[in-house]
């Protein structure tokens, strides 16, 4: 029961899944401008070469080369540095579906002729195990990443498959697959990885080849969730979701990028299953976790400890982890509950992370990443470099490879189809060819709000149209007249469409001061500034006195400065805000008797904010997204 063979892109429900919406494949649009079409040219440019260095210097290709007994030397890296390799694979894969470059091919050639010298004759992969811990195979799942590098594999095969790529990886990855299958499916084992992720790649890789094994594999991993079964790390239980069955689970616990990972396998087992049951417990804990433990930025994972969600409300913006990864995940798990449900939610939850948590994570020459994002940084910041600033690369380089990827596919998220409509639900210059409908976007959205749509080629008879209108936006119109979104957050316009008929879409982009919610402690009594999808922060360089001593004037007038261009960052809008400079002496205890008004004295300035994601181009000063309310 394999995928249509034309689409190409990370997530393809089978036809007879329950999926509401078909998504487009990667190649059938094209993003030709705005921070998306940026971020594409940039990982292209940049980006993408960097990773293929790294391959080499970081010791993935190295140490399958030691795998396979071509080279000697001491293993490098940890006992998961083969997913980097895999995930580079994938970025080049999609890389080469989107816009075909000379080397792509050569590299997952060549790539995949090294793994299957590297694979054993049973099937087993894992470079790590093979030449360091040959005994220790499956017997440390608890924190092994045997089956989470399996998982990243079969997505770089899934991916190579789909663009045409060297039918070896997929060769190798099937091998690797019947291996996990002859032990955990049909061998009684009912080991558990630690970290999930090879759940949701063990359903695309049936959704591929129609083996419906991988499938029941996928299940099995997921049911046998909360039995005790993954023995414990080190880090307890909720670290690695084994605390509850998933469907009894109300809340996202631990890690954050494995629950994330977790949560899009279970979608994808709804989805080729028809289990209800996985459905509605995703979407309970999808809610929670919006409601209660997500930032603003869309971000997750508010301890630095365990990489981990924390309690509800538990959102300090200077501790908050929110690594790359986990945004990442998060966009995986939306886009899958929107094939599912249709329901724009998560289209819009999509957009936060993308052009917030997720876009934060790359430097705008795209050569430096954040692996953690937190939503403020004190100038006088001294821990560790995965805290202060964007790095080329790290020992542990989940993030990079993972960006890439996710940066390569970027036009799989843009829109769907379902019967004779097509669902637009991200908003980016360029084409989207969505069956016999071609459609021109012309927009220099985020930073104006005006969509224009033109019907290059048209369907015969009555087509419709479907445009998210985003919860943010208080006043949308379509063609001048106002427009109510319907239930699932779309505008729908049903017509006989010709060539050269046009829709204008109209979106708010008033810029709003946004307030938490009480209970959040960390920032109550304080104000974030947004834009559209953009969540703004408040930079030092920008500043005229110290960021500390800011405090936003309550109601204060938001002003939208003219287009600039920032030396470091590139094109931005920037926003003033009428704000205070508040002052208070400092000597002895920083606590007192006498309320701080007593204290203080305050100048009236101006705070300027910028986009969040193109913080920490221009040095290492202070940074804040919330600033206390004067």
């Amino acid at each position: 029961m394999a995928d249509s063979p034309q689409v190409c892109g990370p997530a393809v429900p089978t036809e007879s899944s329950r999926a509401v919406l078909r998504p487009l494949g990667v190649g059938d649009v094209d993003i030709t401008g705005g921070p998306l079409g940026r971020w594409q040219r940039i990982n292209r440019e940049a980006s993408i070469p960097l990773g293929l260095e790294q391959m080499e210097r970081a010791g993935a290709v190295p140490n399958l080369r030691r795998a396979a007994g071509e080279a000697d030397g001491a293993y490098q890296g940890y006992r998961f540095q083969d997913s980097d390799l895999y995930k580079q694979l994938e970025a080049v894969a999609w890389e080469h579906a989107r816009r075909p470059g000379p080397g792509y091919p050569e590299f997952i050639a060549g790539s995949a002729a090294l793994l299957g010298r590297a694979q054993r004759p049973d099937g087993y992969l894992n470079s790590h195990y093979q030449v360091v811990k040959p005994d220790k195979i499956y017997a440390e799942l608890e924190y092994s990443h045997e089956m989470y590098c399996a998982g990243h594999l079969f997505q770089a095969a899934v991916a190579s498959a789909r663009a045409g790529g060297d039918p070896r990886l997929l060769e190798v990855s099937r091998r690797l697959a019947d291996h996990l299958v002859a032990v955990f499916l049909t061998g009684g084992d009912d080991g558990i990885d630690g970290h999930a992720e090879v759940e949701t790649a063990l359903v695309e890789l049936y959704r591929v080849t129609g083996e419906r094994t991988y499938l029941e594999l996928a299940g099995k991993l997921i049911d046998n969730r909360g039995k005790g079964l993954i023995k414990d790390s080190g880090m307890g239980p909720l670290y690695a979701q084994d605390h509850l069955p998933v469907r009894e689970a109300d809340t996202p616990v631990g890690h954050a990028v494995r629950q994330l990972y977790l949560e899009a396998g279970i979608v994808d087992v709804y989805l080729e299953t028809g289990d209800e049951s996985l459905l509605e417990c995703s979407v309970r804990r999808w809610e929670d976790m919006v409601a209660t433990k997500m930032y603003l930025t869309g971000g997750v994972g508010s301890r630095h400890d365990g990489e981990a969600f924390g309690e509800r409300y538990e959102l300090p913006p200077d501790r908050a982890y929110n690594e790359s990864c986990a945004a990442i995940a998060s966009v995986h798990w939306n886009w899958r509950l929107l094939l599912a449900t249709g329901d724009g939610r998560y289209a819009d939850l999509i957009e936060r992370v993308l052009y917030n948590a997720f876009a934060a994570s790359t430097s705008a020459d795209g050569l430096r990443f954040f692996y953690v994002n937190p939503l403020q940084r004190r100038d006088d910041t001294v821990e560790d470099a995965y805290l202060g600033r964007r790095r080329e690369w790290f020992a542990c380089a989940c993030c990079p490879p993972n960006i890439m990827r996710t940066v390569a596919s970027l036009g799989h998220y843009v829109a769907t189809t379902a019967g004779r409509a097509t669902q637009v639900h991200q908003y980016v210059p360029g084409v989207i060819r969505s069956g016999d409908l071609v459609l021109r976007v012309s927009t220099d959205y985020p930073w104006d709000g005006r969509v224009t749509f033109t019907v290059e080629r048209a369907p015969a008879g009555e087509w419709s149209l479907a445009l998210r209108v985003p919860a943010w936006s208080a006043a949308t119109t379509v063609d001048g007249a106002p427009v109510t979104p319907g239930e699932r957050g779309y505008t729908v316009l049903t017509r006989t469409w010709r060539p050269g008929d046009t829709v204008e879409l109209r979106l708010d982009l008033t810029p709003r001061l946004t307030h938490p919610h009480r209970r959040i402690d960390a920032v109550r009594g304080c104000a974030a500034v947004e834009r559209g999808p953009i969540v703004y922060c408040f930079e030092q360089a920008d500043q005229p006195v110290d960021l500390d001593e800011l405090a936003l004037v309550p109601g204060a007038a938001l002003r939208v400065v003219p287009e600039e261009h920032l030396d470091g960052v590139g094109r931005t809008v920037l926003i003033e805000a009428d704000a205070v400079a508040i002052t208070q002496p400092s000597r002895g205890l920083p606590y007192t008797s006498t309320p701080p008004t007593g204290l203080a004295t305050s100048t009236r300035v101006t705070a300027t904010a910028v986009p969040y994601y193109q913080w920490d181009n221009r040095g290492a000063g202070a940074m804040r997204v919330w600033l206390p309310l004067a």
